[in-house]
């Protein structure tokens, strides 16, 4: 690895440390960095904590899981991003484009609403397995027309159209008030309810999709290239595209059914990383995941307390920071052709 890519590497790390540590203090309750310190240290096996029991939950059990659930999905939505825009050679690309997000909110609400599984199949287990079934039917529907790129994202496409239609058929016809406030707020992207079980969840799952795709990182500099320059340096086309493919639909299903749908996160960051750390994705990769990851902390920490005690759906706040950077990137294509 250069001194650039370390150092940015580096900074990325200390500044999403910094985040966190700042992000769990803020809040209607008056905690410090010390306080939050402490806390850690206590229920890491570094002593006994000076806090109340009441300010010690509130660090370990309320925002400090959320906090980090924040980073972990900042983190693999960037990634997912940076890998999809050079997978399909497309800059709009993010991870939503294949139709999983859909799939995810579909599957949660035959859970919410339908009671699909009696009971015995929980809100996260039902979107994980619409995420997947979509999934499905997108790489069935483009292998059938062929299986090029340009196939995948249509067939993607379709596939968003038809889960976001039954999802809103579902809920229109099958909701009660209170149940279509809830599942709409969590369609909107939601940490409220983080706990630790998730944080190891995602977690893993991202630490495993990442070394999968540094793993790659070279595939995805030929792709670059267009894929029969990449095929002409020796890349196997149909085998890194439905390991890189399933990879990131498996991580983005992991985290919609954790916190929702939550956009723009996937498409603006790889973007702006590129300009730091150039296209290759040796280096994009790792910086583009940190980035992720102190972005939504700190989207997460606005969501949070801009209108306390109300809160705004985390998916509403990318999206206004996202729309206009959108439309940045659309100029800056436009520019170049």
């Amino acid at each position: 690895m250069s001194l650039r890519a370390l150092l940015l590497t580096g900074g990325g790390l200390a500044a999403l440390a910094a985040s966190v540590a700042v992000a769990v203090t803020i809040g209607p309750a008056d905690i410090s960095t010390a306080d939050v310190w402490a806390s850690v240290m206590a229920h890491l096996g570094g002593g006994e904590s000076t806090l109340t029991p009441l300010r010690d939950g509130i660090v370990w059990n309320l925002r400090m899981p959320r906090t980090l659930l924040a980073a972990v999905c900042g983190a693999g939505l960037a990634l997912c991003g940076a890998v999809m825009q050079s997978l399909l050679r497309n800059p709009l690309a993010d991870p939503f484009v294949l139709g999983v997000s859909s799939g995810a909110s579909t599957g949660a609400v035959a859970v919410v609403v339908l009671g699909v599984g009696g009971g015995a199949v929980s809100l996260s287990a039902g979107a994980f397995a619409g995420a997947l079934v979509s999934f499905g039917l997108v790489m069935l529907l483009s292998h059938s027309l062929g299986g090029s790129m340009d196939r995948v994202v249509l067939s993607g496409v379709a596939a968003m159209q038809l889960f976001s239609a039954l999802t809103s058929f579902t809920v229109l016809t099958s909701a009660d008030a209170e149940t279509t406030k809830g599942v709409l707020f969590w369609l909107l992207g939601s940490l409220t309810g983080a706990d630790w079980g998730q944080v190891l969840l995602c977690t893993v799952v991202l630490a495993l999709v990442l070394v999968v795709c540094l793993g790659h990182s070279t595939t995805l500099d030929a792709f670059a290239f267009g894929e029969e320059a990449a095929a002409g340096l020796g890349v196997h086309i149909a085998r890194s595209r439905l390991v890189l493919l399933c990879a990131t639909a498996l991580l983005t299903a992991v985290l919609v059914s954790c916190v929702g749908a939550i956009g723009f996160v996937g498409l603006v960051l790889p973007h702006a990383t590129r300009v730091l750390t150039g296209a290759g994705h040796a280096r994009l990769l790792p910086v583009t995941a940190l980035a992720g990851a102190v972005f939504l902390v700190w989207v997460d920490t606005l969501a949070r307390t801009v209108v306390d005690p109300q809160e705004v759906p985390v998916g509403v706040v990318t999206s206004l920071i996202g729309v206009p950077a959108f439309i940045v990137v659309l100029h800056r294509g436009r520019r170049k052709t």
